[in-house]
């Protein structure tokens, strides 16, 4: 898709409008299918127009989102809840979940800690349930 700004030569109206491509807006124009809202001339002809940058002097994380906000604050709750009620084993949960699963060693509480793509794919190949959910790393240093 491609964004251009477009300008009636009638009655001087200015607008943007989507085409899927340039060779669409092209074709359009040839065939006088692009016509102006106001005045219903289709004398239009596309404008010069500025892209979109980033300012890279600001810093390069942009502004989160409501939206992202709150899921961050979700996850955030789910780890809480996971840190209280889970007992965190670190990089050794592959080898703690095997323990579990085939020695039926007792726990008090579940496990969580990190374990690659690889050994969570084998896990699953043994048949030992895992769940993988997104974790917001600790902010305070």
């Amino acid at each position: 898709m491609i964004k251009y700004k477009l300008i009636c030569k009638n009655c001087e109206l200015s607008f943007d409008s989507w085409f899927a491509s340039s060779q669409e807006y092209e074709k359009l124009k040839k065939r006088d299918f692009l016509n102006c809202h106001r005045c219903n001339s289709n004398k239009i002809e596309k404008t010069l127009m500025a892209p979109t940058l980033i300012n890279k002097s600001k810093n390069l994380s942009l502004e989160k989102n409501n939206k992202t906000k709150k899921i961050e604050n979700k996850i955030i709750e789910y780890q809480k809840f996971i840190k209280k009620n889970f007992e965190y084993v670190g990089e050794n949960f592959a080898y703690e979940a095997r323990s579990i699963h085939y020695d039926k060693k007792k726990r008090d509480k579940g496990i969580f800690g990190k374990a690659s793509l690889e050994e969570i794919k084998e896990l699953s190949e043994e048949g030992i349930d895992t769940a993988t959910i997104p974790w917001v790393e600790d902010k305070k240093n």
